[in-house]
């Protein structure tokens, strides 16, 4: 950082730009995938390799990408192909003793079907206790998008049993560092949330920071330091057209946008203090949302974009407040220990989920809005940057492994968990997509 900058600086604003800072070793675009723990409670489901008609693209069969998705998600445990008694393609060879033997709850059986540059998928999903059909579709996409129509799969699949939109098409940014040299390049990534098909969007060689998704999936708000000083960027990424849209004298940071994509909130000390402001993006007039000696940073709306969840260091130490509209009393969320940053609510209104300390340990954490419960979610101990995924049944954070930078994706109640690290070198600073219809 070029600037010095004369107030305080949250805890873990410091923490991030310093781990951002430190982090060696060089990171290529693509993620690797590592699941690391399953749930006891996870539901049996047999994807059956697709049968197939004429010939497919090289590379990962559809079947496979559904059923790793599905695995990913913590919710279910995929039947090895190798263990399955046959290997039916439509209702008429699926044999449901067969599976009630060998303890599933749910078969998907398919076929695809290429016709030039574009393949159909026709798949059905089976309840085998009930021998009922409850799901059936056909769904095509150019060959060279199989990947996105397997995701498509993974999603139908996922809701028709739990009754929830599946998150398996939504995209994932994250920033990657590599150092050569003695220089530092900062490199901004989209990738599936599997980690592939990664890209690049911005590489910088000053630090790049709190990526946030516009709600229709199109933007990119995030800090950077290119001018030698925090300033937050819009980023289209269709067209690669980046926007200034906060260059304030001092402290930039912490974007996030509201529910109609016409607003931000973030952190701005121009005024000497760090305070939570909006911005109307198109008018560019920032309104201030807290007022406080104490320090006020990483705003999120909640699921009803009408109230705010943020922190504060006001009680002393970094803590989680909710203010119900713009000027009421905040309300203390936190009280389990004596640090609780940066805040990240579900979809539903039921959770808040942070970054908590106790006994030098940094976790995820959730607290139930409803009832006030606190619960520690993540085993590790040098986690940070949650985010929530849009259907508020997963969450990705960065953290440490054996020393090795990764993402880490679990599930909403910490019951399963998969890695993502980058092939080399350090990753983090995840943001969780939008579902786009």
């Amino acid at each position: 950082m070029k600037q010095k900058i004369s107030f305080r600086l949250p805890i873990t604003i410091i923490a991030a730009f310093f781990l951002m800072l430190t982090a060696a070793g060089s990171a290529q675009a693509e993620l690797l995938i590592r699941i690391t723990e399953g749930a006891d409670s996870a539901i049996p489901v047999s994807v059956v390799p697709f049968a197939e008609n004429g010939s497919m693209p090289v590379g990962d069969k559809l079947s496979s990408i559904v059923q790793a998705d599905l695995a990913m998600s913590g919710e279910f445990r995929p039947l090895p192909p190798e263990k399955m008694l046959s290997l039916p393609s439509k209702r008429s060879d699926v044999y449901f003793r067969d599976w009630r033997l060998l303890g599933q709850r749910y078969v998907l059986v398919g076929e695809l079907t290429r016709t030039g540059d574009r393949v159909e998928a026709r798949y059905e999903l089976f309840d085998v206790n009930r021998e009922e059909r409850i799901l059936g579709e056909t769904a095509g996409a150019p060959a060279s998008n199989i990947r996105s129509l397997a995701h498509h799969v993974s999603d139908k699949v996922y809701e028709a049993i739990t009754g929830v939109p599946g998150a398996f098409s939504t995209k994932l940014a994250y920033v990657t560092l590599e150092r050569e040299n003695g220089k530092s390049r900062y490199r901004l990534q989209v990738s599936d949330i599997d980690g592939k098909r990664a890209g690049i969007r911005l590489e910088s060689k000053e630090p790049i920071l709190s990526p946030a998704w516009s709600p229709d999936g199109r933007k990119l708000a995030y800090v950077s330091f290119e001018t030698g000083k925090p300033a937050i960027f819009v980023h289209e990424l269709s067209s690669g057209q980046r926007t200034k849209v906060a260059d304030f004298p001092g402290l930039n940071s912490a974007p996030a946008w509201s529910q109609d994509g016409q607003s931000l909130l973030m952190t701005l000390s121009k005024d000497g203090n760090a305070e939570i402001y909006q911005m109307n993006l198109q008018s560019r007039k920032v309104t201030k949302l807290s007022n406080h000696w104490a320090i006020d940073t990483e705003a999120a709306w909640d699921s009803a974009g009408k109230g705010i969840f943020f922190t504060s260091d006001r009680s002393g130490g970094p803590q989680i407040y909710y203010m119900a509209k713009p000027g009421a009393e905040p309300r203390r969320i936190t009280f389990g220990s004596r640090y609780n940053a940066r805040p990240r609510p579900d979809n539903t209104g039921k959770y808040v989920y942070y970054v908590h300390q106790r006994d030098r340990a940094f976790t995820i954490a959730r607290t139930n809005l409803e009832t006030d419960e606190e619960t520690v979610l993540t085993r590790t101990e040098s986690d940070e940057s949650p985010s929530v995924s849009p259907n508020g049944r997963m969450l990705i954070y960065a953290t440490k492994q054996s020393g090795e930078s990764v993402l880490t994706v679990i599930s909403a109640d910490g019951g399963a968990a998969y890695s993502l690290p980058a092939s080399e070198g350090d990753v983090r600073d995840p943001a969780w997509g939008p579902i786009v219809r």
